[in-house]
């Protein structure tokens, strides 16, 4: 059983800054990629950034310059910092991560969501 938890979605102002953790616990082996999609009332899921095992990190074009994502392997986390953040920044914040288990192959989790509100 492996399980996403996220912590750190709030309420702030526009040009505020907030950081978002993710930290994956279970039978782990190994955790190829972790990352953090997002959902607006009204749109579709779609991807904030993701960083592969080695480190290899891709950003959506809306998140460039101002979100740096980076990840504690140490402790299966990790984080979001979001900067300069915009009324259009707000929506809930899912963790994603595919996973491989002690006993399984592959897997895809997604965290609960963190709703992010960003508004004066």
């Amino acid at each position: 059983q492996v399980q996403l938890v996220e912590s750190g979605g709030d309420l702030v102002q526009p040009g505020g800054s907030l950081r978002l953790s993710c930290t994956a616990s279970g039978s782990i082996f190994r955790i190829n990629n972790m990352g953090w999609y997002r959902q607006a009332p009204g749109k579709l899921r779609e991807l904030v950034a993701t960083i592969s095992e080695g480190g290899t990190i891709h950003y959506a074009d809306s998140a460039k310059g101002r979100f740096t994502l980076y990840r504690n392997n140490a402790d299966n986390t990790v984080y979001l910092q979001m900067s300069s953040l915009k009324p259009e920044d707000t929506a809930v914040y899912y963790c994603h991560a595919e996973i491989v288990g002690v006993y399984t192959g592959a897997l895809v989790y997604w965290g609960q969501g963190t709703q992010v509100t960003v508004s004066s």
